[in-house]
């Protein structure tokens, strides 16, 4: 008999992330031992746990009952509350246009399905988090990567992204910080980018601020904050600031200075009723976390910059790997120096796990136009994993080069 087809769309998507954990599985089920430093997760590392009071807030909200369903835009307290949190990062948040969501992930395809359609295009940073270039083809549109400058703290190269806007273009995407560089985007960036979309008015600037707690360098901005003409979603969530990824809880809020985005949050809200809503007793632990204690965010993003800072000096010793220093997050995209290596970075990703049980995740499925010959490596181990894990690198690219 022949085989029920599946449909082209979904064949053609890959996960960078997630597809070099299969060879990983095998050789766990083999019995070996693999350090991971593959997946943003801060819960697959010890010493980073979900506050407890959140937590406590979840189970409470499972044991006494508030465990229906909910509004489909999100808890009204919730919404309030993320507004909140919105307005004192400088723009006037409300309630009314805070969308809860399934995470950033489901914001995405949510918005996507609202703006996009056959012909239309969006511009997404070079390299980026993979579902920017795997959901729009969804819905008919394309993803067109710009430029980030590998050899300027990968900054915006903002003569090719003049290059490449035109007026297909309706959402452009900002990771800040970015996910797999770790660069975070100043106040005079923001505002030229802002300048440059002022001239395409059909076009929605997608500001992802899931990192924005964690920025190393003082510098990062709130994109709606900065805008008085350009529309502007800003995505944000439990997964990373708050160590709750597995609760799958994110949000987008909408800034819309010049009342243009009728039809788009009409649009939204009819997708976001459609799909019900999102986890109810997750949506009260999150409201505890932006309502309760916050001095642990501190204690966690110090030891987060420490772990940081060592794999800075631990790279900086090493011959065959060259980093622009990350400012944020809990990524760094290190560049294989090796030519061996720079040219085949998946060869490189899959010839280490093997050989010395250390998973990383190769730069061209970030962007096989900008992000080939790096690795993306995640630093939230603790030091003493970072340490055997650069070990067993430093010993893998020694071998290699000297029976090169």
């Amino acid at each position: 008999m022949q085989p029920i087809p599946a449909s082209k769309r979904a064949g053609s998507i890959e996960y960078a992330i997630r597809d070099v954990v299969v060879p990983a599985t095998q050789l766990e089920a083999a019995g070996h031992e693999i350090i991971k430093l593959n997946i943003g997760d801060p819960l697959a590392y010890p010493g980073l746990p979900t506050p407890p009071h959140m937590v406590a807030a979840y189970i409470d909200a499972l044991q006494s009952g508030r465990n229906g369903y909910s509004p489909s835009y999100g808890i009204p307290a919730l919404r309030a509350a993320i507004a909140e949190d919105e307005r004192r990062k400088g723009w006037p948040a409300q309630a009314e246009t805070v969308y809860v969501c399934h995470g950033v992930t489901e914001a995405l395809q949510i918005l996507f399905a609202a703006v996009l359609e056959e012909g239309s295009s969006i511009l997404a940073p070079g390299p980026h988090y993979p579902p920017y270039m795997a959901y729009p083809q969804m819905y008919g549109a394309t993803t067109v990567e710009y430029r980030l400058d590998g050899k300027d703290g990968w900054c915006m190269d903002f003569d090719d992204i003049e290059a490449k806007m035109n007026d297909d273009v309706r959402l452009f995407v900002l990771i800040n910080p970015n996910n797999p560089c770790g660069s975070v985007v100043g106040r005079t960036d923001v505002d030229r980018l802002l300048t440059i979309l002022e001239g395409y008015p059909k076009c929605i600037l997608v500001a992802d601020e899931i990192y924005d707690g964690l920025d190393y360098t003082g510098t990062h901005v709130s994109a709606a904050s900065c805008s008085t003409t350009v529309p502007v979603v800003t995505l944000n969530g439990v997964s990373k600031v708050y160590y709750a990824p597995g609760w799958r809880l994110g949000y987008m809020a909408l800034h819309d200075p010049t009342a243009r985005m009728a039809n788009v949050q009409d649009a939204l809200e009819r997708l976001l009723r459609s799909r019900l809503c999102p986890s109810t007793p997750a949506q009260w632990g999150y409201l505890a976390g932006l309502t309760g204690d916050r001095s642990w965010m501190a204690r966690y993003a110090r030891r987060v910059q420490d772990q940081r800072d060592y794999c800075l000096q631990r790279i900086d010793e090493m011959e065959g790997l060259e980093l622009q220093a990350p400012g944020g997050a809990f990524y760094m995209f290190v560049r294989l120096t090796d030519e061996r290596w720079a040219k085949d970075d998946k060869a490189f990703v899959l010839q280490l796990l093997q050989e010395e049980h250390v998973l990383l995740v190769h730069g061209s499925g970030f962007s096989p136009e900008f992000g080939s010959g790096h690795v993306r490596l995640v630093f939230l181990a603790d030091v003493e994993v970072l340490k055997d894990a650069f070990d067993r690198m430093d010993r893998f690219l020694t071998r290699h080069r000297t029976t090169a």
